[in-house]
């Protein structure tokens, strides 16, 4: 393997009655230190990267597929049942649920190997049939590849969403499901704890997929 990064951390995703939907990271440990960014996907299919730096949005612009890339302030807090969002025109309050069945099952794997790239390899097939569709192991942009261990993953009971001071609606499963890159986060509005780890392939990266899902 070639060059590696690891970023530890949240990934939130949600829809919304509109047909906005946003996945929002919140990285507590990662090579450009403490961060949060958001990906949101319009009713149209505009995919819009939310990123706190430039250095940050230059490497999930080249990981990830958008339309569209803002580097300004992203401010998050992510209590025991609550996650807020400040990030330019998105503002999000959201109540989190319970943990999922398929959380209390990996919450059962011992965490080294929940993360690791060999076990998310192997498992990829079964995660994505788990999960509704999220992959664990796959081909990204820039020769890259990256791999999702997850080890807990909550619901999102609730939220309160608003885009430009407009409010986007009651919350929804993410459908359709995001096209920023390989990946997905589940359909359920959920909270992921993940270790992503991207790693330098030296190989081509995969085309950005289509704004919509093929008819």
């Amino acid at each position: 393997m070639g060059r590696r990064w690891i970023f530890d951390g949240h990934i939130a995703g949600l829809g919304t009655a509109s047909g906005l939907r946003a996945v929002v990271g919140v990285w507590q440990e990662s090579p450009f230190g403490a961060f949060s960014d958001v990906m949101v996907q319009q009713p149209s299919g505009h995919r819009l990267l939310l990123a706190p730096t430039a250095e940050v949005a230059r490497f999930i612009s080249d990981t990830y597929c958008f339309d569209d890339v803002r580097v300004l302030k992203v401010n998050t807090t992510l209590a025991r049942d609550l996650l807020t969002v400040d990030a330019g025109a998105l503002a999000v309050r959201a109540r989190l649920g319970p943990r999922t069945l398929l959380g209390s099952v990996l919450r059962a794997v011992p965490r080294p190997l929940a993360v690791h790239p060999r076990w998310l390899r192997v498992i990829n097939p079964v995660a994505a049939v788990l999960s509704g569709g999220s992959r664990t192991s796959g081909a990204a942009l820039s020769g890259r590849h990256e791999y999702y261990g997850v080890s807990d993953l909550r619901t999102i009971s609730s939220a309160v969403v608003q885009w430009d001071g407009v409010d986007a609606g009651v919350l929804t499963p993410i459908v359709p499901a995001v096209t920023f890159g390989f990946s997905s986060v589940p359909p359920q509005p959920s909270l992921a704890r993940v270790r992503t780890t991207v790693v330098d392939t030296g190989a081509a990266g995969d085309k950005c997929p289509s704004r919509r899902p093929a008819e």
